[in-house]
């Protein structure tokens, strides 16, 4: 079973002046085929995210007339717009919306559901979209729109405006994208006021940036995040903020979009595994994006000089938005817009800069989370999310049921690269069931086809095991699969387990983790938090590595290979100096727990 939104990276969709022409040209044939006799551009089959879907295909249709000339696609502008304005346009405040603070100021709004409180909690977002599809139409009006329909249009994009800044919260449904998509609909309504009025939108939008979503930034793996949804990052809402951060700066040229959106594309880079799968989200935990992450990923990509065009993105979505059978809809046309406007074309080689929250090369990747265990592995094109065992979520020794991998102090990190080699140390001081303070140091090599993970800890009690991971999804070129297997070696005991009974997750049954999650979530639908809901699982399908046999006695190790290769047997000696790990590809010394003169881990290479 494939995963339904994960599939080809979005660097490969052709991003030429041709290739959009194409795309262009195939919208507005459908545009013209589609408009009805009222002159409306809405998909037959949108019911939902309706309110501002007409005026983006106006929008891209205006696009086209810039770079055709077509009196056809001209006229169906006039004309769809006219129907905008008549038909789509709301100022009775919406029966059963809970988000205003000005009752019947008459400002005109988009509706996310037509019939009157039938949806109006998306009312706000599709505003902020109706904003931004009227501004792109704005932009493109000289020779398109006479005076009056320019006017009225102007007044309807300010009125927008109004209703979001000033007669509603701002930001209700606390989700980064929307909130940014918010401001930059402000710093491009400025353009087309007279200067004072204009000047006033510009200096509210920055206003709103700085205190609404700069400062309310959240952490994660060492970022400050636009927060989405109440965490730090979605896969498909992280993307599309980084896209708004991208048009805000080109926009307005303020330094602080560009430093956001670079902290924001640094993290993205850091979790995304070399194939460009992620997984994990407040809202969504696979579902990713595909056009609307183009020009974020493309922009900043070649300001941090990442290739973060390996993103895999819902192609079915790579181009503009569609409806099932595949006809274009209007929502998001705004991104489709910015990213045809914009030059940038995808850095495509990795950053050559070192990644705390990450170890990357070759086809071998590991990302890290805020604990500095990993959240995701990648080797030989099999993905491995963190396991389950007694209700305990992670990477590390187990001892008693008791999973070692919450830092109890500060955790130190040491990379080094030699050659071909990339390592990364990593030293925990964690606490066992007993209260004993213990020091977990985990070794990670890759020569960037395989991945050498070795873990020492000081010798536990009973039957100690390394839980190493779950085998979710395999890479299988243009599309990700469902698995529960993986190339795997390990210097002691291997065994992979499938749990039984309640709240477990088997990896080879046909669920995705996300409807996992969802389903043990308080709110099991898509206002639910699959994050919340997978740390209620008891048990899932888990790698379990034995401790290595003749161990130093004072130790236990474990040594686990990912990938393709023949025998597995390392060889290890501890001494004064540190632990020594020899196998078939490289030697490394470990330093001991306590680090250098400032407590920083000491790791030597050679290959």
């Amino acid at each position: 079973m494939h995963l339904p939104y994960q599939r080809g990276p979005l660097h490969d969709l052709a991003d030429t002046p041709e290739a959009y022409d194409a795309v262009l040209a195939d919208v507005a044939e459908q545009a013209l085929a589609r408009m009805t006799p009222e002159g409306g551009l809405e998909h037959p089959g949108a019911l939902l995210d309706i309110g501002d879907t007409s005026l983006g295909v106006t929008s891209l249709l205006a696009l086209a007339w810039q770079r055709t000339g077509d009196p056809r696609q001209a006229e169906a502008v006039r004309r769809s717009l006219a129907f905008h304005l008549r038909e789509r346009v709301f100022t009775e405040d919406n029966p059963g919306y809970p988000n205003l603070t000005l009752r019947n100021s008459d400002l005109p709004y988009a509706r996310y559901a037509l019939a009157p409180g039938a949806h109006p909690i998306g009312d706000w977002p599709s505003t902020v979209w109706a904003l931004l599809q009227a501004v792109n139409v704005l932009d493109a009006a000289d020779g398109l729109l006479d005076g009056e329909q320019r006017a009225a249009l102007t007044t309807v994009a300010h009125g927008y405006w109004r209703r979001l800044t000033e007669a509603t919260f701002f930001n209700p449904q606390e989700a980064g994208n929307q909130a940014i998509g918010c401001v930059v609909g402000g710093l491009m309504l400025a353009r087309h006021l007279p200067g004072p009025e204009g000047e006033q939108v510009r200096e509210r939008a920055l206003r709103l940036y700085a205190d609404e979503v700069h400062a309310r930034r959240v952490p994660d793996r060492g970022a400050l995040l636009p927060p989405e949804h109440k965490g730090a990052y979605d896969n498909n809402y992280g993307p599309i903020s980084l896209s708004f951060l991208a048009q805000a700066h080109r926009v307005s040229g303020e330094d602080v979009f560009a430093e956001d959106g670079d902290a924001l594309a640094r993290y993205i880079d850091a979790r995304l595994t070399n194939g460009g799968f992620d997984i994990g989200g407040p809202r969504y935990s696979e579902q990713h994006c595909g056009f609307e992450a183009v020009l974020g990923l493309r922009y900043f990509g070649r300001r941090i000089r990442a290739d973060l065009g390996r993103y895999r993105g819902d192609t079915r979505w790579g181009r503009h938005a569609t409806q099932p059978d595949g006809g274009v809809d209007g929502h998001f046309a705004f991104m489709l817009v910015w990213q045809i406007q914009d030059p940038t074309r995808w850095h495509r080689a990795p950053s050559a800069a070192v990644a705390r929250h990450q170890l990357r090369a070759g086809t071998v990747s590991v990302a890290f989370d805020g604990r500095m265990t990993p959240a995701l592995i990648e080797a030989a094109g099999t993905y491995y999310l963190p396991a389950t065992v007694d209700r305990r979520h992670g990477f590390g020794p187990v001892a008693d049921g008791f999973l070692l991998c919450r830092p109890m102090g500060a955790v130190r990190v040491r990379d080094v690269r030699r050659d071909e080699l990339a390592a990364k140390l990593v030293t925990q001081p964690v606490v066992d069931r007993d209260h004993v303070l213990r020091h977990v140091r985990s070794l990670y090599v890759t020569d960037g086809t395989r991945l050498w993970v070795t873990v020492a800890v000081e010798r536990l009690g009973g039957t100690p095991y390394l839980l190493a991971g779950m085998p979710y999804a395999a890479d299988d070129g243009d599309r990700v699969r469902r698995t529960a297997e993986g190339e795997t070696a390990s210097a002691g005991p291997l065994r992979l387990t499938h749990p039984e009974g309640a709240d477990t997750f088997d990896a080879r049954s046909h669920l995705t983790q996300e409807e996992a999650a969802f389903a043990l979530a308080a709110d099991p639908r898509v206002y639910g938090d699959p994050d919340e809901g997978w740390r209620h699982l008891v048990a899932s399908t888990a790698l379990e590595a034995g401790p290595v046999p003749d161990a130093p006695e004072e130790l236990h190790l474990f040594a686990v290979r990912y990938g393709p290769g023949g025998p597995f047997a390392p060889a290890f000696d501890h001494s004064e100096q540190g632990l020594t790990v020899r196998t078939e590809a490289f030697t490394a010394m470990i330093g001991d727990p306590a680090g250098d003169a400032h407590g920083e881990p000491r790791l030597t290479l050679h290959g």
